[in-house]
């Protein structure tokens, strides 16, 4: 019986969430493969929403989100991620209440996921990451990583 020791692997859970889809966003931004519809500048991101967002990446950075929630919990569907991205209609004088966010948003985005071939369709119905989606996101999670090489020396 021998043990080999191997280094223990870094995953997206093991990374702080926020600059992981920063990271991977702007990874999905350099690579120029994904596709971003031509309305992301002036649509809102839900009906309960005021305004559209101020950033102009947010396109990428809420498939890098879609693409994370995907690694944590899959199969999701279009259905699943309005709940996830939704939030508080405020009607003026009248009580607030819970409202979806987009749906052509979610759909859009899974879309372009499929296309860089990060995401695939589930036999059950939703879709999951693709093994290959996972690597990249393992990956990406691993180039965060404080205990790897490269973090030690910036």
């Amino acid at each position: 019986w021998v043990s080999v020791h191997k280094m223990p692997g870094v995953s997206v859970k093991d990374v702080n969430q926020h600059e992981f889809v920063k990271a991977l966003a702007s990874f999905l931004k350099k690579s120029g493969k994904l596709k971003v519809p031509e309305w992301t500048d002036i649509v809102k991101n839900g009906h309960y929403k005021e305004l559209a967002p101020y950033d102009a990446d947010w396109y990428y950075i809420r498939s890098a989100s879609i693409a994370r929630h995907l690694y944590i919990r899959a199969p999701a569907g279009v259905g699943a991620f309005t709940k996830i991205y939704g939030g508080r209609k405020r009607n003026g004088t009248a009580p607030a209440h819970f409202c979806r966010g987009s749906a052509s948003i979610a759909r859009k985005a899974l879309q372009s996921l499929e296309g860089v071939k990060l995401v695939e369709k589930d036999a059950n119905g939703g879709r999951r990451l693709s093994s290959q989606g996972r690597r990249d996101l393992d990956r990406i999670a691993s180039q965060l990583s404080p205990n790897t090489k490269k973090g030690k020396e910036t």
